[in-house]
């Protein structure tokens, strides 16, 4: 089962203020609200390794591949991008390039409304070689 967008959109709503800076043109929004008759879904860190096990070294690559490993989640719940009210991002050696490539693959991912976003910059990560991880809460159903 997967949740029509306009379920999704039943269930979360993103909240951009417009006494605020816009956040959407940067990959994120403020924030996400959730009815409390749905299901929250805490979905831990996606890193870029793919089926194998396999982490290329280029950033752009684990990035694509860690959201691909996020959907894969989504859909093993029954779910979508739209679902997701919150992202948590964490990116070794963080620096503009990498904020650039991160931006454009949320925004491919989730639309011209992203959920709420916080990017935390670390030294490293749990697996050698790893430049980039994203967890997510997701509201089902």
């Amino acid at each position: 089962m997967t949740i029509s967008p306009t379920l999704a959109a039943s269930l979360a709503t993103r909240i951009n203020p417009p006494h605020l800076p816009d956040p959407r043109p940067h990959g994120y929004s403020v924030a996400g609200v959730v009815r409390a008759t749905g299901t929250l879904a805490f979905i831990s860190g996606q890193g870029g390794q793919d089926a194998t096990g396999d982490l290329s070294a280029d950033f752009a690559a684990q990035v694509a591949q860690a959201y691909a490993n996020l959907a894969a989640v989504l859909a093993a719940l029954g779910a979508d991008a739209g679902a997701v009210l919150k992202l948590t991002i964490y990116v070794v050696d963080h620096d503009m390039a990498k904020l650039g490539v991160m931006t454009e693959a949320v925004l491919a991912n989730f639309g011209p409304t992203p959920p709420a976003q916080t990017l935390v910059p670390v030294p490293a990560l749990a697996v050698p070689g790893m430049l980039f991880e994203v967890e997510a809460v997701a509201a089902l159903p």
